[in-house]
């Protein structure tokens, strides 16, 4: 399946919101309540769907913030 680059631009983009909104919640120092966790497990699945997609393989955007998000959120819940 063939992305056009904006799109594979505002997916990344999301993907990377993720990624902070997961860096964010591993970082609070207080135990995460079961809704925080729960933020953290969606965002960690849109994480693993999003890494799995096959577009991503000749492009320039690397998947190691996005795999590194996976590993603190799974960590972190």
């Amino acid at each position: 399946m063939t992305q056009e680059p904006e799109d594979l631009a505002q997916v990344y983009s999301a993907a990377m919101d993720s990624v902070n909104l997961i860096n964010d919640y591993a970082a609070k120092p207080q135990p995460l309540v079961e809704d925080d966790k729960a933020t953290v497990k969606r965002n960690v699945g849109h994480l693993e769907i999003i890494v799995a997609k096959p577009y991503w393989e000749g492009t320039v955007y690397d998947m190691t913030p996005l795999t590194d998000a996976i590993v603190t959120g799974e960590q972190t819940i």
